[in-house]
Order: C-alpha cells, then sequence, then structure tokens
C-alpha cells in the first residue's frame, strides 16, 4: 500500500515534531492505519519525514501520551484507536473525550426508564432513597468498537419528559444543557478495578468476569447533583494515564 505521508518542511515556523506528530496523526485520522497497524520503524518513519530519530520518537511519544499508540517490547508500535485515556482533564462528556481523541464516536441506548433510587442512587445524588430517577443505560463506542457500558441516573423531577425524547443526540451533557438548563460545573470520579457483569458481557462482546475498569461519577451544577453514572469499562480499551511532577 502506498502511504500519502507528508513531510517536513523547514520552511515553516512549526517545529519538525510538530509536523511529524501531525503528519503521522492524519494516518490514524483517515483510516490509513486502521486499528492494530504496526507502524514502520524509527528509522524508516525518519526516511519518510526527512527528520532525525529523535524528532520521531518526540512525536510518536506524544501520539503514544494521547492513546492513538501501543508499545510493545521486541514488537514495535501499533496503532489502538479504539482505546480511550483517561486522566487529569476538565469536566466533559464521554462523547467529547471521544472526539478529543480523534475517535468516532458511537452510542446505543439500551434502557431509557423511570425507577425508584436506591441507596445508593439517593444518597449520591442526594435526593430520598425510593424518590423517582430517569435511568439511562448506554453502550458506548469509539471506532465501531465497543468500550463501555454507562448506566446514568438523574432525578426526574429535574428533567420531564426526558423518557420520551429517547436516544440522548448528541450527547446527555448537550441535552441536559439546551432542554432543561443544566449546566455541569463539577464532578467527582472514583476508579476501580472490577470485572464485566453476564449482563454487560454480551452488549461489550467479551466473557463474563474480565477485567474492567468501574467508573463512578458525580455531576453537580449550580443546584445540586444532578448526574450519577456507573460505568464498566473494558480493561483492555480503557486506560488511566497521570503525569506525576515535582
Amino acid at each position: 500500500m502506498t502511504i500519502n505521508l507528508r513531510r517536513a518542511d523547514r520552511s515553516r515556523p512549526e517545529p519538525l515534531w510538530h509536523q511529524a506528530e501531525q503528519a503521522l496523526r492524519t494516518l490514524i485520522a483517515d483510516g490509513t492505519w486502521p486499528d492494530g497497524t504496526q507502524l514502520p520503524n524509527e528509522g524508516k518513519l525518519s526516511e519518510m519525514l526527512g527528520v532525525s530519530r529523535i524528532t520521531i520518537r518526540h512525536a510518536l511519544r506524544n501520539i503514544e501520551e494521547a492513546g492513538l499508540l501501543r508499545r510493545e517490547h521486541g514488537r514495535g508500535t501499533f496503532v489502538r484507536t479504539s482505546t480511550v485515556t483517561a486522566g487529569v482533564r476538565g469536566l466533559t462528556s464521554f462523547t467529547q473525550e471521544m472526539a478529543d481523541r480523534g475517535l468516532v464516536v458511537g452510542s446505543r441506548l439500551l434502557e431509557m426508564t423511570e425507577v425508584a433510587a436506591s441507596p445508593e442512587v439517593a444518597s449520591a445524588l442526594e435526593i430520598a432513597e425510593g424518590e423517582l430517577v430517569i435511568k439511562v443505560r448506554r453502550l458506548r463506542a469509539g471506532n465501531n468498537l465497543p468500550i463501555g457500558i454507562q448506566n446514568a441516573f438523574i432525578p426526574a423531577a429535574r428533567v420531564p419528559g426526558l423518557v420520551d425524547i429517547g436516544e440522548p443526540v448528541p450527547s446527555l451533557y448537550e441535552l441536559l444543557k439546551h432542554r432543561f438548563g443544566i449546566t455541569p460545573q463539577v464532578a467527582r470520579e472514583i476508579y476501580r478495578v472490577g470485572i464485566v457483569s453476564p449482563e454487560d458481557a454480551g452488549p461489550l462482546e467479551v466473557a463474563a468476569g474480565s477485567p474492567a475498569f468501574i467508573v463512578q461519577r458525580i455531576t453537580s451544577d449550580a443546584r445540586a447533583p444532578f448526574e450519577f453514572t456507573v460505568s464498566t469499562m473494558r480493561g483492555d480499551r480503557y486506560e488511566i494515564r497521570s503525569r506525576l511532577q515535582l
């Protein structure tokens, strides 16, 4: 396959590593290098882009930190566009997280119904146990590959008619903002290691008991907590990275 890779131009103001990074990102974003593709080695990339190996390493490191590549010792560097990397970030929706990583977001509504708040849900939302909440259960995907199951709970009193709307498009946060005037201001997340339940195994296309991240998130606006989400994210397609600095 012929690869249309734009070589670095030393007459341009952008640093060479930035030009190299953008050229490589383009091949991932446009599907020239799909998920699982092994990249040429540093020497070949250096030759193709007309830059030094040090420049290539800088570009590859940045792309890897963005969650678009994985390096396997003794094997090479591979595209991993179906992986979502969580870390220090602003308050964003899953849809925005996917867009920020150049992934095509996918969502399938599995359930939207009115239920009584369990003790856990009531405590998170600061409402009375048994009070009605809207449960929104969705399969979330990136580039047509399943990544996680999200179960969101929202006080029914704050979103009258939400059940009748159906699938939130493009995102639940956008719908809450424009239809109900709810704008997220702060969120608290807790991550723990868990396993995929039998109920989630089918939609996630993995065996029950497979490793997963269980993510709990409480999101508040100026009034009070308005959303409690429990997500099960596939362990092979979701990771957490942090940069530590003295």
